[in-house]
């Protein structure tokens, strides 16, 4: 069995920043690409952010330059530092790792920028 817990939402001002950890646990032998999720009310869950084992990244175009990915495969965890956020930018963040070829999911923490 393998968990994902994210941790670091919370309530921040337009222009301020927030970090957001995510570990995975439980019996892991290898884990492939890690990424962050976000789904707004209303819409769609979408891709913010990914990153593979070898520190490949990609991002969504709407936060490109704002927002970091970045992992320790040591601690089986990725990170995702966001700056300048924007009202745009609340969601519930989710996080995504690929586990032993398996896809599995954190259960999401509420990420709320108010103006």
């Amino acid at each position: 069995q393998v968990q994902l817990v994210e941790s670091g939402g919370g309530l921040v001002q337009a222009g301020g920043s927030l970090t957001l950890s995510c570990t995975a646990s439980g019996s892991i032998f290898a884990i492939g690409a890690m990424g962050w999720y976000r789904e707004a009310p209303g819409k769609q869950r979408e891709l913010v952010a990914l990153i593979t084992r070898r520190g490949i990244t990609n991002y969504a175009v709407s936060v490109k330059g704002r927002f970091t990915i970045s992992r320790d495969n040591a601690k089986n965890t990725v990170y995702l530092q966001m700056n300048s956020l924007k009202p745009e930018d609340t969601a519930v963040y989710y996080c995504d790792a690929n586990v032993d070829l398996h896809d599995y999911w954190g259960r999401g923490t509420q990420v709320t920028v108010s103006s």
